[in-house]
């Protein structure tokens, strides 16, 4: 196990050498052409160091290619075609790198650069290839040409969600934009392979990733809610995230027995799967830029505050990369304290999101609240909290998204809100709010998208319940 580390670790060295050899003899060559005429001819000297360094450098890459490809998992014949035209690379480049040498050497010196030239040009197709995709050179001609690429980000909205496959139409937008870059044909991580269902099934090196009808304990689902910052969390935090409902979708679909066959509606549903799927017959909304993380830079937060706030179990993570925004997330405890919300005033400045979905956040707590002026975000679904302080949320003007859902709050204590400025998205549901209230809600937010649930999925006639008599062994 510890060879194994040993070569794995000497093979990520392959990444960082195989630029070298690439730069280095292109240069080379360029003086080689160069040098030919007359007023460039003092260059002549510096060729053949430069071709011992490319060889050099080559060989290199050579070696730590191999280690990595023992190491990881990628498409074999396309590994094995990399493999020899990088070796091709560096015994030609040794070979005009003894012709400059040794003009006697028995061999034409233009066939050679130019066979040089051609053979760095493949070996970094392949290479390019193997990390990025076979169709790498075309995505961008695709995305201009607006036809279909897995580098297109935006899932095409389904017309009629509950006719569709889920696999086919739910499950593989999601797992093809988000998760095919690492685990396709060319390239495994982890001997993983995803585009497949079969391949998906069977799993990978650590065995199987998924556990049809028990989401809970399948691999997939516990990598996708680990903490950005952790080192097994997928997809890695520098490459594009699934949403939340992206992971819900697939959390049901496990739940679901994993069935590739089946449509949507066939499947058990609960209000929260059906608002999901209703979500995905529309285009989502496309923003050039995110209101949600302010454009002003903002100094570092305290260090020792964010580590003390991390030791009581309260997740603190960046909202986004290159910015000193954080939000704060108390998924890992249902327990909110005043000396939390001590601590989470102290980020005021930094702390633009905040979610205390599930906890025991209270009236008394919104006092606290209240001074995190910056929040953008701010999600206080199933807590307890109630009409008697929630005015003091107006202070928050900079505030967008409001998720009040599963609260005590009343028709008099949203209204309330009506003069935050900037409030885009209010969630209601499961609310004592009657049909009245929430009509009168939307009558005074008109500029907020109010969502107060009570979706609604026609009845098919094909819908059916099942229902067997189980007889108890004697």
């Amino acid at each position: 196990m510890r060879l194994l580390s040993v070569i794995e670790f000497l093979g990520h060295f392959h990444p960082l050498l195989v630029h070298l050899p690439l730069g280095i003899l292109l240069i080379a060559l360029l003086l080689q052409w160069m040098s030919r005429k007359s007023k460039y001819v003092s260059l002549i000297p510096a060729i053949p160091v430069i071709l011992l360094a490319g060889s050099c450098t080559a060989f290199a890459s050579c070696i730590t290619g191999y280690l990595l490809s023992i190491s990881d998992d990628y498409d074999k014949s396309l590994v094995s075609w990399h493999m020899w035209m990088g070796i091709g690379v560096a015994l030609v480049s040794l070979m005009l790198y003894a012709k400059e040498k040794n003009p006697a050497f028995a061999i034409n010196k233009k066939m050679l650069s130019l066979g040089l030239l051609v053979l760095l040009m493949i070996t970094g197709h392949l290479g390019g290839s193997l990390t990025h995709g076979s169709d790498y050179l075309t995505k961008p001609f695709k995305q201009i040409f607006n036809t279909d690429s897995i580098v297109n980000t935006t899932i095409k909205p389904i017309s009629n969600v509950q006719e569709s496959v889920v696999y086919t139409d739910i499950v593989t937008p999601i797992l093809q934009t988000r998760c095919y870059s690492c685990h396709n044909a060319n390239k495994q991580k982890g001997g993983l392979r995803m585009d497949e269902i079969s391949l998906l099934m069977k799993g990978g090196k650590d065995g199987k990733i998924i556990m049809p009808g028990n989401a809970g304990e399948s691999e997939l689902i516990k990598r996708l809610l680990l903490p950005t910052d952790n080192e097994h969390h997928m997809p890695p935090k520098e490459k594009p995230q699934l949403t939340e409902s992206q992971i819900s979708l697939l959390h049901w679909w496990i739940s679901n027995n994993a069935d590739a066959q089946r449509k949507a509606k066939e499947f058990a549903q609960t209000d929260k799967e059906k608002f999901l799927l209703t979500a995905l017959q529309t285009a989502p909304a496309v923003h050039n830029e995110r209101t949600d993380i302010p454009a002003t830079p903002v100094a570092r937060a305290d260090e020792k505050i964010i580590e003390q706030l991390k030791d009581r179990n309260i997740l603190i993570l960046p909202v986004a990369q290159n910015t000193n925004y954080l939000q704060a997330n108390f998924v890992s405890d249902s327990m909110v304290d005043k000396k939390d919300l001590q601590l989470l005033v102290q980020l005021k400045q930094q702390l633009i999101w905040l979610k205390l979905h599930n906890t025991n956040t209270n009236d008394e707590a919104l006092a606290a609240i209240g001074q995190l002026i910056n929040l953008t975000r701010l999600d206080l679904s199933n807590t307890f909290i109630t009409d008697k302080a929630i005015s003091l949320l107006a202070n928050i003007t900079n505030l967008q998204y409001l998720n009040l859902s599963g609260t005590k709050i009343t028709e008099a204590a949203v209204a309330s809100l009506k003069k935050l400025p900037q409030l885009q998205s209010m969630y209601l549901y499961n609310t004592a709010l009657s049909s009245k209230d929430k009509a009168t809600i939307k009558q005074i937010f008109t500029k907020t998208t109010i969502d107060t649930g009570g979706y609604l999925v026609p009845f098919l006639k094909e819908d059916t319940t099942l229902v067997k008599e189980v007889t108890k062994k004697k």
